[in-house]
């Protein structure tokens, strides 16, 4: 299947270890993909290695900050500079093989499908799909899907799922630059604010599989951010 023009961005911050892996998979998958990684100035190197890149293949883009501003910011922008080019489909994926790229064509066809946004999910119907998690941290997951949708009303699965697929229509109803959350609270707020659009959305099974290279980025502080945010969201404030 000719699917619409497509762009995989990827948030890196010390990513080494898996960026040329990760970016070699995802333009295995299909044609209409491009990539964009949004690099916060990685002491490690990650963006002189993708610049690297850039040079030799004109699919891949890159875009240079100047230290850690955060996951929800790094979307963000990521999403503007696909507005402000052709692309019909944006992706967000990790870097870290925790998202397998193989993946990709299957969210691509839930869109043809009608979809507007599409998410993977670790916990849909009633099943677990995770590798390689320790049990408090899938209790913390999954406890954080459990309370966004008895507080939200949300009729997600797994609403702080990170690989997903918008349609260009659902990037131009977000209100960007009024988006200033970061981590599990991003994936809820766009997904929710998506919804409450009138705008499709759709889940797909996936594995989630913990990184076996790199260190994870998940902090406490993001963590409370969500559970403060699922109530405002809940009460308009957000």
């Amino acid at each position: 299947m000719a699917y619409p023009k497509s762009l995989v961005i990827i948030p890196t911050y010390n990513e080494k270890e898996n960026i040329l892996l990760i970016m070699a998979e995802i333009l295995k998958q299909n044609e209409c993909l491009e990539i964009l990684v949004v690099d916060d100035g990685s002491p490690d190197g990650t963006g002189d290695m993708v610049q690297a890149e850039t040079e030799k293949n004109p699919r891949i883009h890159l875009l240079r900050r100047k230290g850690k501003m955060g996951l929800g910011s790094a979307y963000v922008t990521g999403f503007k500079w696909a507005l402000e080019r052709d692309f019909q489909r944006v992706f967000e994926m990790d870097a870290d093989f925790s998202h397998n790229p193989a993946d990709l064509t299957r969210f691509l066809d839930a869109a043809e499908n009608g979809a507007d946004l599409v998410l993977g999910s670790r916990y849909l119907d009633n099943k677990i799909s995770v590798v390689n998690w320790d049990l408090k941290r899938l209790i913390l997951s999954y406890g954080a899907n459990v309370y966004t949708r008895i507080v939200t009303g949300l009729p997600i699965s797994d609403a702080t799922g990170g690989f997903k697929c918008y349609s260009r229509a659902a990037l131009q109803a977000l209100n960007l630059d009024k988006m200033k959350s970061d981590g599990y609270c991003f994936q809820i707020e766009t997904t929710f604010k998506v919804r409450k659009k009138g705008l499709t959305v759709k889940e797909i099974p996936i594995v989630f599989t913990d990184r076996t290279r790199g260190t994870s980025k998940m902090s406490g502080g993001i963590i409370s951010e969500a559970f403060f945010l699922v109530l405002k969201l809940r009460l308009g404030l957000a």
